[in-house]
Order: structure tokens, then sequence, then C-alpha cells
């Protein structure tokens, strides 16, 4: 006859071991990682309190029917202007949520406040987008889902005022495609709809890459020296459009050599 209160004990014993084991080993997989969000205050950031919160633990970015945006808004943190990094972030946005995780940007102070130009990794609740590289206020899209791009190298300083002559249909044009990542539906079909998915960010020098639950989806070197930034801050953002919610936690990052 089994002792119950001993395979009791022992359940708990081994549930225990599991579970301190599963710490250790993601502690050392994430060694060298900060938190940056608290999950209590907005304490290291700044954004328009009309549109960003803390709840449940969550940086929640929220439009209402009363609160509809002219032009999009971020929270940004102000730890510092990465430069070569690894950032990770659990996000879910609703199926009508259009928002993204800016980096190595500037912002368009004074006239546009909380406005931010440069890289991001794209996130929306459709999944149409998700993944993708699309440089914000910059020169539109650089790597469609799936891409492997090189943007090729422009060296006239009078482009950086004038990137609408390089633009068609809001992508880029001196780019050259070098691969591609995957079947466009399988990647798709790796992102969960109205759930949390975990984006991973990784800018070194000119080469960045956007994972999403840990598969490549767009990876783009920059060899466009008028334009590329090598370092700047990091927001969070709420586009234009309908009601939505976008929700991040445990964000972190890691400084690379």
């Amino acid at each position: 006859m089994i002792n119950f209160k001993k395979y009791c004990l022992c359940l708990l014993g081994l549930s225990i071991f599991i579970s301190v084991s599963c710490q250790k080993q993601g502690s050392q997989s994430e060694k060298g990682f900060k938190q940056i969000i608290d999950g209590k205050t907005l304490a290291g950031w700044e954004g328009d309190p009309v549109y960003w919160k803390v709840e449940n633990g969550n940086l929640v970015g929220e439009i209402t029917p009363e609160t509809i945006l002219k032009r999009n808004t971020f929270i940004i943190w102000r730890g510092g202007t990465p430069k070569n990094f690894e950032l990770i972030a659990d996000v879910k946005i609703s199926k009508a949520g259009n928002s993204g995780i800016n980096y190595r940007s500037v912002e368009l102070l004074p006239d546009l406040p909380f406005a931010l130009k440069g890289y991001q990794a794209d996130i929306d609740g459709a999944n149409r987008y998700t993944g993708q590289n699309y440089e914000e206020r910059g020169r539109t899209t650089l790597a469609y889902r799936g891409q492997i791009t090189k943007i090729k190298e422009q060296t006239d300083p009078t482009l950086a005022n004038d990137l609408k002559r390089f633009q068609k249909r809001n992508a880029w044009q001196p780019v050259d495609t070098l691969g591609v990542l995957g079947n466009l539906d399988s990647l798709k079909s790796k992102i969960k709809s109205e759930d949390w998915n975990t984006v991973k960010i990784v800018a070194k020098g000119n080469r960045l890459q956007h994972f999403v639950n840990g598969i490549l989806m767009a990876d783009v070197t920059d060899a466009d020296l008028i334009n590329g930034k090598s370092e700047g801050l990091i927001g969070v953002q709420v586009h234009v459009g309908p009601p939505m919610r976008v929700e991040y936690r445990n964000i972190r990052i890691k400084e690379l050599k």
C-alpha cells in the first residue's frame, strides 16, 4: 500500500526541485538583462498619461472613444540611448490595435511631444505587420515580415530632408532583398492573436533583427550612412486609429559590446 503522506511529500519535493531548476535555467539564459519597468509605476518612463498607465503589473497603452488620437504617441524610456543591445518584451494587443517598439530613435521636439523617429519592431492586432522593420517618420518599411534585406548606401546629405523621393507604397525603395526567412503563412501562424507574444530586438552594429516567439521575422542590414542610426531612444507606441489596447510586461534589456 502506498504511504499517502510520503507520496505527497515526494511530489512536493519534486515540484520544488523542478521550479528551482527552471528559475536557474531562466536566469542563466537571460544573464546580463535588466528590467526597465517595475510593474508598479511609470518610473523611468515619460509619456502622455491620457494614454499610458500601469495596470495589473503591465504597461498599458489605451485609446478610448473619448481619447481618439490625431497622431501617433509614445511613452519613452529615459534610462539611456542604447547602441548595441538585445531587448525582450511580452506584448498583448487588441484585434484593432496598432503599436510597436521603437529603438535608436530621436524625439521630435519641440513641435511634436512624445513623437519618435526611428526603427520600429511593428506590432498590430491583426498580425499583418507584426515583426516587420518599419522606420517611424523616416524611410517607412525597411523589411516586411519574412525578409532579409540590405538598405543601400546613401551619401548625399540632402536625402535626409527628401525621403519621399525614394518611398513607394509605404516602403523604402533603395533596398536589396537578400533572402527569405520562411513561408509567410507559416510565420504568421507563430504569432498568437489577442494573447501574449514575446518580441525580441537584437541591434548590433548596422544589423537589426526582430524575433517573435523565438522566430526570426525580419533581418535588416542598414548601410545608409545618412539616415541610419547607431544609437537612440527606446519607446512604445499607440497608433492613430480606432479604440485599442496594448499591454507590455517584463521589458528587459542587455547591452552588447
